[in-house]
C-alpha cells in the first residue's frame, strides 16, 4: 500500500513539473506573432484648478480649471510625450510635444508648446509663419539621486517668443528661465517641496520689461493616495507667488497616471 501511495505521489510530482516546464516554455504572442511584452506606453490626466506655469498665470481672463490629457512612451532613458491642455469653459487650448533623454540624473530635452488660441483663425499648426503659435524650447534638468536638489534651465530658441525693440523691430527674445528646487520626503511617498524660479533676460516671464528677475516662488505639498491594487494618486496643493507681477495663487492639482 505504501508503495502504491509513493508511486502516486511521484506521478503527481512529475506531472506538475512537466506542466510547469510547458508553461515556462510557452509564450503568448500578439496578432503580429510577436511575444507579448509590457507596454512602454503610458496615459495621464492632470487636473488643475488654476493654470499657473513657472509663476505665469496662463489664463488671466475667464479663468477656469484646466484638464491635461497625455500619452507618453518611455524606453530606458528615452521619454517622448504628447499633451493637451483644455479649459473646461473652452477659453484656453494648448498642444505640447516633447522628447528627452535622462542619464544619471541629467535630462536633456526639447519641447514644442503650441497655443492655437493665441492668433485665433490666423494661426496654423504647420507653416504659420509670423502667426505661428509654436514656442520651441531646449531644456536641461539635473536631479542627483542622493541630494534633494533639482536644477532646471530652459530657453525658447525659436517660435512665437518675440518682442519689439526700441527701434520698432520684432526680434526673437530667447526667454531664459532657471529654477532651483529642493524637497523633503515623508512616508507613503508624501513630499513637501520649495522651488525658486527666475528669468535671466527680458522675456515672456516678465512681459519683456526687465532683465534678471525672480518670477516664481512655490511651496508645494504632495499627498499620495494609495490603493489596494498598488495604484496611487498624487494630489498636491501649491502656494505660488510671482514677485514680478506681485500676484499670488493657491493651486490644486491631481495627477492620474495609467
Amino acid at each position: 500500500m505504501k508503495r502504491i501511495v509513493l508511486i502516486c505521489l511521484l506521478s503527481i510530482a512529475c506531472l506538475n513539473v512537466a506542466n510547469a516546464q510547458e508553461e515556462t516554455s510557452t509564450s503568448e504572442t500578439n496578432n503580429w506573432s510577436d511575444k507579448l511584452i509590457k507596454s512602454p506606453f503610458g496615459l495621464g490626466l492632470d487636473i488643475q484648478t488654476k493654470y499657473v506655469w513657472r509663476g505665469m498665470e496662463m489664463m488671466s481672463e475667464d479663468a477656469a480649471p484646466v484638464l491635461f490629457p497625455s500619452i507618453n512612451y518611455s524606453y530606458k532613458g528615452l521619454y517622448v510625450y504628447a499633451m493637451g491642455g483644455y479649459a473646461i469653459n473652452g477659453k484656453y487650448a494648448e498642444v505640447d510635444l516633447g522628447i528627452s533623454y535622462s542619464w544619471n540624473g541629467l535630462s536633456i530635452g526639447f519641447n514644442d508648446y503650441y497655443y492655437p488660441t493665441v492668433d485665433d483663425k490666423e494661426d496654423k499648426y504647420f507653416g504659420g509663419g509670423k502667426h505661428s503659435g509654436h514656442w520651441l524650447e531646449g531644456m536641461i534638468t539635473y536631479a542627483p539621486e542622493k541630494i534633494p536638489l533639482i536644477t532646471t534651465i530652459s530657453n525658447f530658441f525659436a517660435g512665437a517668443d518675440k518682442y519689439v525693440d526700441d527701434n520698432g523691430k520684432e526680434k526673437q527674445a530667447y526667454s531664459t528661465y532657471i529654477e532651483l528646487g529642493t524637497y523633503y520626503d515623508f512616508l507613503d511617498q508624501n513630499r513637501i517641496a520649495l522651488n525658486v524660479g527666475a528669468t535671466l533676460n527680458k522675456s515672456c516671464y516678465n512681459n519683456y520689461e526687465h532683465d534678471f528677475s525672480v518670477c516664481n516662488l512655490e511651496l508645494k505639498y504632495t499627498y499620495t493616495v494609495p490603493f489596494k491594487n498598488g495604484w496611487s494618486l498624487p494630489l498636491n496643493v501649491a502656494y505660488i507667488y510671482n514677485p514680478v507681477f506681485n500676484k499670488s495663487f493657491v493651486n490644486f492639482t491631481a495627477n492620474f497616471a495609467f
